[in-house]
C-alpha cells in the first residue's frame, strides 16, 4: 500500500504532462488551421488583354459594356491564307478565321528591365509580356518595384504555350547562348524574380487551362506557410504559330465562327485567345497594416485531379464538385454564401453540361427562393486564354465583388437543352445587373479546369470596410514611405494612379503631379497618356498626385505639373 501511495504523485504528474502536451498540440493544430483560413488580399492587378485593354479599369468598362474582343486572325504571324479552309477535314489546315489576340506582341523595351537587346531577341514574348504586366500590377498596388529587392516575395506563373520555343530551337543555325533561357517555362517566373531581385519562391506551372488558377492556389499556400510575405500570381498565353490550332481543329474543339457560346444550345467549341494577367497578393492582416488599397479578398482555394475519368481529356463532374466543396470548406463558407460563379465555361457541347450540373449539385441546396446562383464566363468576351484563363476569370470575379455588379454573359440566346435548367437554382445574366443581395460581403467562386485533368477553384469576397479612424494612421504610414515620382508604366500606358490616400489637410492646396521615364521619348509618351487619363478620371486629384510620387519607381527624365485639379493638370500637360 505504501509503495502504491508513493507512486501515485509520479503517476499523476505523467498524466498532467500528457494532458498539457495534448492541449499544446491541439492549440498548434488550431493555429495552423486558422492560418490556412486566413484571408489573402488582392492589392494590385495588371492585365494585357485583346482589344487593347491594359488596365483593370479598361477591363471593367469592357465587361460592363458587353465587349466581344474576338476579331480576325492576324496575318503577320504566319501565312493564314495558305492554311485556312472554310470546310473541315483537310489535313494540315484549320477551319477557324477568328480569335482573340493582343496587339504589339513583338514590342518590348529591353533596356527598361536591364536586358541586352541581343538577349531580348530570343526571349519568348510571353516572358516579355509577363515582365511588363507585373510592373503594371505593382504600380497598381502602389508598390515601387525597387522596394521589393531582397524581400520574400514569391512569383507563381501559369504558362503552357511553347510556340516561340519550338520556332527558336528549330532554327539551329541561329541558336545563341540565350535561346534556352529565353524559351524555358521555368525562366518565365525566374526572370521576374531576377529582374526585381525577389528572394521568395519562383515557380512556373503548366496544368494546361487551369495553370494560372493553380499558380494562385500555390501563391496563397506559400503566404499561409510564411514562405513569402507577398506574392505575384500570373498567367500568360501568346499564340505565335498555327500548329496547335490545326490540331485542335482536327479534334473539333474550336468554334467555326469565332463565338464562344457558353451554356447555349449552339455551343460548338471554344475560341483561342491570348493575354496576360497578374495579381499582387498579401496576407490580409499585412495589407491592412501597410495601408494597401484592397480590391478583393481570397477566402479559400483548392485543387484536385480527375483521376481515371471517362477519357484523358474528358472533364469529370464529380471531381469538379469535389474541388468546389474543398474550396468552400477551406473558406469556412456554405454554398448559399456564394452569389456568383465565374465558370470555366469553354462553350463545348460536352463540357458545359458537366460543369453546370456540378455547380447545381453544389450550390443548389439551401438557397433562398428567388436567389439563384448567377453564373457567367469571361471566355464569351475574350475567348479561352488557355494557361491565362484562370487568372483572367479571377480578376473578373474580384471586380464583380468589388463593384457589386455582374456583367452580361454574351452569346446566350437558347439555353443548352442538355442542361436540366428547371432542376437547378442557376441563372445566366445577359445584361448588367446588381450583385445578388444577401449578407454583408459579396462572394464569388472561380473555376478553372485543365484538359490535363487538374482542376482549381478559388473563392473571393468584397474587401472589408476600413473604419475611418484607421485611415489617418494608414495615410501617415504611406506618407512616411513617400519618395520622388516615377515613370509611367512600360509602353506609356497609365494605370489608375489613386492607390494611396493623401492627407485630408492637403486637399485645399495645389498639388504636384510628377512623372518620370528612362528616356525623353518615353516621358513624352507617358505625359500624353497622363493627359488622356486626367481628362477622363473622376478620382481625387490629390490622391492621384500622392500616389504618383509615393508608389512609383523613379527615373532620370522627369516632369512636374503644379495644378489644383485634374483638368488644370491635363491642360498644362497639353
Amino acid at each position: 500500500m505504501s509503495a502504491q501511495r508513493a507512486a501515485s504523485p509520479a503517476g499523476m504528474s505523467l498524466v498532467k504532462q500528457a494532458l498539457f502536451e495534448i492541449r499544446r498540440l491541439r492549440a498548434e493544430l488550431d493555429a495552423t488551421r486558422r492560418q490556412e483560413r486566413d484571408p489573402i488580399a488582392i492589392v494590385g492587378t495588371g492585365v494585357r488583354l485583346p482589344g487593347g485593354l491594359n488596365s483593370r479599369e479598361a477591363l471593367w468598362d469592357a465587361l460592363r459594356s458587353g465587349v466581344d474582343a474576338v476579331g480576325p486572325m492576324p496575318r503577320d504571324r504566319w501565312d493564314h491564307d495558305a492554311i485556312f479552309r472554310d470546310r473541315r477535314g483537310e489535313p494540315g489546315t484549320y477551319y477557324v478565321d477568328r480569335g482573340a489576340f493582343v496587339d504589339g506582341v513583338a514590342d518590348f523595351e529591353p533596356e527598361f528591365f536591364g536586358i541586352a537587346p541581343l538577349e531580348a531577341l530570343t526571349m519568348d514574348p510571353q516572358q516579355r509580356i509577363l515582365l511588363e504586366t507585373t510592373w503594371r500590377a505593382l504600380e497598381d498596388a502602389g508598390i515601387p518595384p525597387a522596394s521589393l529587392r531582397g524581400t520574400k516575395t514569391g512569383v507563381f506563373v501559369g504558362i503552357g504555350n511553347a510556340d516561340y520555343g519550338r520556332m527558336v530551337l528549330a532554327a539551329r543555325e541561329r541558336l545563341d547562348a540565350y535561346a534556352t533561357s529565353g524559351t524555358s517555362f521555368s525562366v518565365a517566373s525566374g526572370r521576374i524574380a531576377y529582374v526585381l531581385g525577389l528572394n521568395g519562391p519562383a515557380i512556373s506551372v503548366d496544368t494546361a487551362c487551369s495553370a494560372s488558377l493553380v499558380a494562385t492556389h500555390l501563391a496563397c499556400q506559400a503566404l499561409h506557410a510564411g514562405e513569402c510575405d507577398a506574392a505575384l500570381a500570373a498567367g500568360v498565353n501568346v499564340i505565335l504559330a498555327p500548329e496547335v490550332t490545326i490540331d485542335f481543329c482536327a479534334a473539333g474543339m474550336l468554334s467555326p465562327d469565332g463565338k464562344c457560346r457558353t451554356f447555349d444550345a449552339g455551343a460548338d467549341g471554344y475560341v483561342r485567345g491570348e493575354g496576360c494577367g497578374v495579381v499582387v497578393l498579401k496576407r490580409l492582416a499585412d495589407a491592412e497594416r501597410d495601408g494597401d488599397r484592397i480590391l478583393a479578398v481570397v477566402r479559400g482555394t483548392a485543387i484536385n485531379q480527375d483521376g481515371r475519368s471517362s477519357g484523358l481529356t474528358a472533364p469529370s463532374g464529380p471531381a469538379q464538385e469535389a474541388v468546389i466543396r474543398a474550396a468552400l470548406a477551406r473558406a469556412g463558407l456554405e454554398p448559399a454564401d456564394i452569389g456568383y460563379v465565374e465558370a470555366h465555361g469553354t462553350g463545348t457541347s460536352l463540357g458545359d453540361p458537366i460543369e453546370v450540373e456540378a455547380l447545381g449539385r453544389v450550390f443548389g441546396a439551401g438557397r433562398r427562393e428567388g436567389r439563384p446562383l448567377l453564373i457567367g464566363s469571361i471566355k464569351t468576351n475574350f475567348g479561352h486564354l488557355e494557361a491565362a484563363a484562370g487568372i483572367a476569370g479571377l480578376i473578373k470575379a474580384a471586380l464583380v465583388v468589388h463593384h457589386g455588379e455582374v456583367p452580361p454573359h454574351l452569346h446566350f440566346e437558347t439555353p443548352n437543352p442538355h442542361i436540366p435548367w428547371s432542376e437547378l437554382s442557376l441563372d445566366v445574366p445577359t445584361r448588367l445587373i446588381p450583385f445578388p443581395p444577401g449578407g454583408e460581403r459579396r462572394r464569388a467562386g472561380v473555376s478553372s479546369f485543365g484538359f490535363s485533368g487538374t482542376n482549381a477553384h478559388v473563392i473571393v469576397e468584397s474587401p472589408p470596410v476600413r473604419p475611418e479612424s484607421r485611415r489617418k494612421a494608414e495615410t501617415d504610414r504611406a506618407i512616411s514611405r513617400a519618395s520622388l515620382p516615377s515613370r509611367p508604366r512600360p509602353g506609356g500606358e497609365t494605370a489608375d494612379p489613386t492607390r494611396l490616400a493623401a492627407s485630408p489637410t492637403t486637399r485645399s492646396r495645389p498639388s504636384i503631379l510628377a512623372i518620370s521615364a528612362r528616356s525623353k521619348d518615353a516621358l513624352r509618351a507617358g505625359a500624353a497618356k497622363w493627359e488622356e487619363h486626367l481628362r477622363q478620371t473622376d478620382d481625387d486629384f490629390v490622391n492621384i498626385c500622392f500616389t504618383a510620387g509615393a508608389g512609383r519607381t523613379h527615373f532620370r527624365y522627369r516632369l512636374a505639373i503644379l495644378a489644383v485639379d485634374a483638368q488644370e493638370a491635363a491642360n498644362r500637360l497639353a
